[in-house]
């Protein structure tokens, strides 16, 4: 953690001596060189100035628990038990390893820096850079049966979108069943995983956030895909700021789906389906038709003809038909 540290020190953009620096974070000048090799190594660009010390070039969003606590309601702040992470293979399997310990009765909730094991929908790497991006995941609890999660990752998908327009991003669209798009390309995408079995009536999940935040290249992304960054460029975006009002408006949806269930949603995720009155097929190709929108289940309706035909998430995916 000294790196971070010592980038926190760096991040003004001002000249450091390495005097100043090595008194700040109490150790040898020699060890605040190796830290800044390692950095540079790392791709953040440090400029060494002979006689005067070090100033950061690269521009650090640093994400600090303290912060995004502060932008918690006190409610939430008081429930959930977060962790942030310098890196992680993936923050869901980190949730899943946190809950072997004994219960706080806390929601556990991860964000890191950098996934060296980022996972997407059906297996897919999530490309998951270092300060680039918010990579998010929580530990839920519902009472209730399996049957109740069918329109969860919807509401998460809700409860992402209502965080983003709060920052003030404008046209942010849902693509069925699990992604968020702004300008016709990916910028989020959610993925939920049942964690054990069925225990009297209790069901335990992970929900998985992934939000391109300054990303501008991701080689190897064979879709349309955006960031903050690209999206809304005149803005300076800040990850402790949207990690706090992800996890406000996620554990509001949350309550809420638990309370009366998926039926308060289904008008929040019509009004930005990115399918709706588009031709669709599946990507097994064994169903065409009309994007006509959700059930109150969350199921996806197509019409084909004059019938309306209902896809289930998790069986098929949909694409817009060429």
């Amino acid at each position: 953690m000294k790196s971070r540290a010592l980038l926190g020190l760096l991040a003004d953009g001002q000249v450091h001596s390495g005097e100043s620096l090595a008194a700040s974070l109490g150790i040898s000048r020699t060890a605040i060189w190796k830290q800044i090799r390692r950095a540079m190594d790392k791709g953040i660009r440090i400029e060494t100035i002979r006689g005067k010390g070090y100033r950061l070039l690269t521009d650090m969003d640093l994400l600090d628990q303290s912060q995004i606590l502060k932008g918690l309601g006190v409610r939430h702040r008081s429930a959930i038990e977060l962790m942030v992470l310098d890196e992680v293979d993936s923050t869901n399997a980190e949730i899943v390893r946190r809950r072997q310990d004994p219960a706080t009765g806390r929601i556990p909730i991860c964000i890191a820096d950098c996934q060296t094991a980022g996972r997407g929908r059906r297996g897919r790497p999530w490309q998951s850079p270092r300060g680039q991006n918010l990579y998010l995941s929580l530990g839920l609890t519902f009472r209730g049966s399996f049957a109740m999660l069918d329109g969860l990752s919807l509401v998460l998908g809700v409860a992402v979108a209502e965080a983003l327009e709060h920052q003030g991003v404008a046209g942010v669209g849902l693509k069925w069943p699990n992604d968020i798009f702004v300008g016709g390309s990916k910028l989020s995408g959610i993925l939920v995983e049942l964690q054990g079995e069925l225990e009297e009536g209790v069901v335990k999940v992970v929900a998985g956030i992934g939000m391109n935040v300054h990303m501008t290249d991701a080689a190897g992304v064979d879709q349309a895909w955006s960031s903050l960054a690209r999206a809304v460029p005149e803005r300076r975006w800040c990850r402790n700021e949207l990690a706090a009002s992800v996890i406000n408006s996620v554990l509001g949806a949350v309550d809420e789906f638990a309370e009366q269930g998926f039926g308060g949603f289904r008008e929040r995720w019509q009004s930005r389906d990115i399918f709706a009155g588009k031709p669709l097929v599946a990507t097994q190709g064994e169903l065409s038709g009309i994007g006509r929108g959700i059930d109150d289940s969350g199921n996806y309706l197509i019409a084909e003809g004059e019938e309306l035909v209902k896809v289930r998430a998790g069986e098929i995916s949909l694409r817009v038909q060429s």
